[in-house]
């Protein structure tokens, strides 16, 4: 694909994310195969990749939405997902953002006791609570979502607590959720948190649905496996079968995936601006590019790994370099150590599996505008967001 891509990169420039809608489509029909129980109804964690095009065709395979602001609410609305399919998970929202949410009909998931009791102070009928299972798992600590030490949701052992909203109310939970964390490649850790999920769901009496989250890594490094799909579809099956029989009746359950979906569909096209190398026995060769932390910043963040190649020579002679950006930080480094086909200036670089939590957390840091973004269906090439200008970006201030 490296012709294509550099074919792109000629055509609207760098720095670029470029998105594959196959790679989108074949990764959500995988999940929907490796799950048996019905009924099934996934969701995509959108705050993972909002662009649009790329969101669309993940709902046209029938997902739904987790949204986890009221932006991300309204994003998938205007895509015209049913707000019966669009799931609010709440953090420390504002009462006004709880109002707008009910006016949308959307189904908010509380993260804490008070937001459970205002919703019902507010009239709410309907809601669902995420739980904390004390178990977290993630490919790092900052995006591991539960256990003891995360803000995230209300701890298992205060489902009591939770039957007493009920009790005190006309609010029903009726849905009973988890995440547990983010890119995690080991199922072991997922299934004993869906077992404590489901010891707290048995006690809560109105359940419509039982939602595990989501956090389905993909292989970033060379050395790393897939996350064994087909283990997952048959556990959470399993485990609802088992669940359901006990409880009385069939309940819904859902999963909600975003990395697993996106990440290796996008790719960011950067251009070999300078290489320069230090002198001494330590000294390092820099390969500068014209992005940076602020367009990907997940290692800078996490010490994320992402495969890079040197689309223009890929038949170079190896050399082991530091692919860094183009901002005013030490922590702007894309690769530590890397070796790749000796860059130039000039050469366009690929940086692989940038689907999700790339442009999505991209910012406009050293006052540097956001990179266009393009998006592949077929043949067919879709600008999916213009290069943001200089301009564009000093007109949001006040002058």
């Amino acid at each position: 694909m490296s012709r294509p891509l550099l074919d792109l990169a000629a055509r609207f420039g760098t720095p670029l994310y470029v998105y594959d809608l196959a790679t989108v489509r074949a990764r959500a029909r995988a999940l929907l195969a490796a799950v048996t129980w019905r009924p099934f109804q996934p969701l995509f964690a959108i705050k993972a990749n909002p662009v649009p095009a790329v969101a669309q065709a993940i709902v046209a395979e029938g997902f739904g939405v987790d949204a986890v602001s009221p932006g991300e609410v309204a994003l998938a609305l205007r895509l015209g997902v049913d707000s019966a399919k669009v799931l609010y998970t709440e953090n420390n929202m504002t009462d006004a953002e709880q109002t707008a949410a009910l006016a949308q009909n959307v189904l908010v998931n509380c993260g804490s006791l008070d937001r459970l009791q205002r919703l019902a102070q507010a009239g709410a009928t309907r809601a669902a609570v995420r739980f904390n299972p004390d178990i977290g798992a993630g490919a790092h600590e900052k995006i591991c979502t539960a256990g003891p030490l995360t803000k995230f949701g209300v701890h298992y052992s205060l489902v009591d607590q939770v039957r007493a909203v009920e009790r005190g109310s006309a609010l029903k939970v009726v849905g009973c959720h988890m995440h547990i964390g983010s890119g995690f490649l080991d199922a072991d850790a997922f299934v004993r948190a869906c077992g404590v999920l489901l010891s707290v769901a048995r006690q809560l009496p109105n359940l419509e649905f039982i939602d595990f989250g989501g956090g389905l890594g993909i292989p970033y490094k060379p050395d790393d496996g897939p996350i064994d799909l087909a283990r997952v579809g048959a556990e959470v099956s399993r485990l609802m079968a088992e669940f359901c029989a006990a409880y009385g009746r069939p309940l819904e359950l859902r999963l909600e995936p975003g990395r697993f979906l996106v990440a290796e569909s996008g790719t960011l096209l950067t251009t070999v601006t300078s290489v320069k190398t230090n002198p001494g026995p330590d000294g390092r060769t820099f390969a500068g590019c014209d992005s940076g932390f602020n367009h990907l910043v997940r290692p800078t963040m996490y010490g994320a790994y992402h495969r890079i190649a040197n689309l223009s020579r890929p038949d170079a002679a190896p050399q082991k370099v530091d692919v860094v950006g183009n901002i005013c930080e030490s922590g702007d480094i894309f690769a530590r150590d890397r070796m790749l086909p000796a860059p130039q200036p000039g050469d366009v670089l690929a940086i692989g599996d940038a689907g999700a939590y790339g442009s999505a957390m991209a910012s406009t840091y050293n006052t540097r505008p956001l990179p266009a973004e393009v998006v592949l269906d077929g043949d067919l090439v879709r600008l999916a967001r213009r290069r943001q200008t200089v301009d564009e970006l000093l007109s949001a201030w006040e002058w």
